[in-house]
């Protein structure tokens, strides 16, 4: 069977088979998600456990320790490396990169469960896989109204009851973490003096409410023919009935009289809000702040959406009564969009300029019709491989598009040449199409298997670059496999209708336009690389010093001008943070007049107080200063008024920062991919 010959002869068939493909990849575009980066799937489990209120040296003996004895002995596990803090233990566990992520999830929880004996106030151990998804896409604010005086943090239960709920019906969102927030608790402060005069200990009072809070079955009573289930509720639901809770009872064996100490009697019972763990202020004011992260496999662009919905409806109802105000800080379909404007912007201004060439050498506006067909065609039926290998729009898939443009019309250009050539000579267009193909059509073939040969290592690498860089690949091969295709049945079927001879008395033969100036200069152009050719060739002298100037030339300009290496590019995020790392043992109040005090000296270059427009010489304004601290670090942020001078402010937050005595370390990043973390004392670290 000829493909070439059956293409010719049947145009409707090749024309309709276009049409399909066309279509096809059009409905596969609407259900590809749409996201920042593909998703990479680490071989990491992280295993979280909470211990409120316990010290450091008690979670590592009583659970971290317990947990990597019946961990460690897991099959195919390189790496495991605990960490235990005030409150909660976390361990983390690294495997081979060709483990099943869902059986590896399987065996820790197994053998979690055979640890038992865990404090009675510690919560359950918590799994989690690390996933590329598990970054947030939009990040959240909530702050104060004007004339609100609550702290902010006794919002905490309301905004997880409103916000957090709405926003987690999402279609698409996994996941909404709030931050800043407290919940609130029934508190028990003891007198000591009080509790000192009756003889008791905390002990005492701690054993008497677990007594109290309790509820027991008593088993069932039979009457008649009914059968009653018989139980003590116990349950401690008010504050009146905590502190009518009997802690001592005596009896008067004269007067018979009982003498009871209940808890109200030693203690206060009241409704109050646990003590944060973080302090979030943004721009000089406290706030809150949640971040919202997408499932695997949804389209942030439609997931956005919804979530914009769900805020504007909270913004309109129970947020204001609050006294509240919502805004959104950060939304990464700004990243999103912008770069598919970009790569349409290319493609665009890309297959302009390839059919401007395609006419200066063609001299045939048939001929640059022809060979643009292969350009939508292929990108757009790669989208229908994409779609069935899972993949997704992202900005490495989008760059693999990008840079297919230029090449799938390699091969069109090459058969066409030949089939134009050919009609050149006088042959029929049917002829010349069908002789033209057929002469190219194995060099074409080889020129598009070496291609796609060199993604190959990467379409079969398990490593996280591989994963990383999987979309490019998809995107580049397919598209180019696709133009083969399409150059071997599509241009030569419409080669033999659309190539006539359009002179009178030329015969069947066409010939190309003539265009003064260009055609002397590519006529001289092409004497005197010949002559060069021919010299070459007599003398192999000259041959060699030709091939080791152009060796050295080369190697000396890659050498000098070989870019910085990168894992990945910065990008152009107009955001910078830093993580301040004080030294083990600062308290949050510490941590948070360091804070408070690098706000102070950044305060002069914000724009809602000195103005947007920067003097000439003067550092860029910062149009958004926050930061978040917590006992660990401190997280600071800043976004810049001129995104331009976004790496400005890396000079100009660091500044106070080195100043405070406590710092421990610094982590500076503004990357749009970035990853990582690190430290050192007095050390600054940029991470890309």
């Amino acid at each position: 069977m000829n493909l070439i010959k059956i293409s010719i002869e049947r145009p409707i068939a090749v024309v309709s088979a276009v049409l399909m493909v066309v279509m096809f990849g059009i409905v596969a575009l609407q259900t590809i998600p749409i996201q920042l980066v593909p998703d990479v799937n680490r071989p990491v489990i992280s295993v979280r456990t909470i211990w409120p209120g316990a010290a450091p040296a008690e979670v590592e003996r009583e659970i971290t320790n317990r947990q990597e004895e019946v961990l460690k002995g897991i099959g195919g596990l390189n790496t495991i490396e605990s960490r235990s803090e005030q409150g909660r233990s976390r361990i983390t566990l690294e495997f081979d990169i060709d483990t099943q992520m869902d059986k590896a999830l399987l065996l820790v929880s197994n053998r979690l469960d055979r640890v038992t004996g865990y404090p009675e106030e510690a919560d359950e151990p918590s799994l989690r896989l690390a996933r590329a998804d598990s970054s947030a896409i939009a990040w959240f604010i909530i702050t104060r109204q004007k004339g609100n005086t609550r702290p902010i943090h006794e919002y905490g239960d309301l905004i997880e009851r409103t916000v957090q709920d709405r926003i987690e019906r999402v279609p698409g969102v996994s996941e909404v973490t709030v931050y800043g927030g407290s919940e609130r608790e029934i508190q028990i402060v003891v007198e000591p003096n009080v509790l000192a005069r009756y003889r008791l200990t905390i002990s005492d009072i701690a054993t008497a409410l677990r007594r109290a809070n309790a509820s027991i079955s008593a088993g069932d009573v039979e009457e008649g023919k009914r059968r009653y289930v018989v139980r003590t509720q116990g349950d401690l639901n008010t504050l009146s009935q905590i502190k009518n809770v009997v802690l001592r009872s005596l009896r008067d064996d004269t007067t018979a009289r009982l003498a009871r100490v209940t808890v109200g009697e030693v203690a206060e019972v009241k409704f109050a809000y646990k003590d944060p763990t973080s302090n979030i202020r943004v721009l000089g004011e406290n706030a809150m702040a949640f971040n919202a992260k997408r499932e695997t496999g949804a389209n942030v662009i439609e997931t956005m959406a919804g979530i914009k919905a769900a805020v504007k409806e909270l913004n309109e109802g129970p947020i204001p009564r609050a006294g509240l105000k919502l805004r959104q800080v950060t939304d990464q379909t700004e990243y999103i969009n912008a770069s598919i404007d970009l790569v349409q912007e290319n493609i665009w201004v890309g297959g302009a300029m390839a059919a401007f060439i395609l006419i200066l050498f063609l001299r045939s506006f048939r001929a640059t019709l022809i060979i643009s067909v292969a350009i939508p065609v292929s990108v757009i039926g790669s989208f229908v491989a994409m779609a069935m290998l899972g993949r997704s729009i992202n900005v490495i898939s989008l760059a693999g598009l990008a840079f297919a443009v230029g090449m799938v019309v390699d091969a069109a250009i090459v058969v066409l040449e030949n089939i134009y050539r050919m009609r050149e000579r006088g042959m029929s267009a049917r002829e010349a199409a069908f002789k033209g193909a057929s002469q190219v059509w194995g060099a074409v073939l080889v020129s598009a298997l070496t291609t796609v040969m060199v993604f190959i290592p990467i379409l079969i690498m398990k490593l996280e670059v591989g994963q990383l860089f999987r979309d490019i690949a998809v995107a580049i091969s397919v598209s180019v496999l696709l133009s083969l295709i399409v150059s071997i049945t599509v241009l030569p079927a419409l080669s033999s209708r659309l190539l006539l001879s359009t002179k009178p008395g030329a015969g069947d033969a066409v010939k190309r336009w003539s265009i003064p100036g260009i055609d002397h200069f590519a006529s001289g152009f092409m004497v005197v690389l010949l002559a060069f050719t021919r010299l070459v060739i007599k003398s192999k002298a000259l041959a060699i010093m030709v091939v080791a100037g152009c060796s050295v030339a080369a190697s000396l300009l890659a050498y000098n001008y070989l870019p910085k290496l990168e894992y990945l590019p910065n990008g152009n995020r107009n955001l910078m943070f830093w993580i301040v790392i004080p030294p083990p043992g600062y308290n949050l109040k510490t941590m948070t007049e360091m804070a408070k005090r690098i706000e102070t000296a950044l305060k002069p270059n914000w724009v809602s107080e000195t103005g947007e427009k920067a003097k000439e010489g003067d550092p860029p304004k910062i149009k958004r200063f926050f930061f978040v601290a917590s006992r660990a670090n401190t997280i600071l942020g800043a976004i810049a008024q001129d995104p331009a001078r976004t790496k400005e402010l890396k000079a100009i937050v660091s500044a106070p920062i080195f100043r405070e005595p406590g710092t421990f370390g610094i982590v500076s990043q503004s990357s749009l991919f970035g990853h990582g973390i690190g430290g050192g004392r007095k050390i600054e670290l940029d991470i890309a």
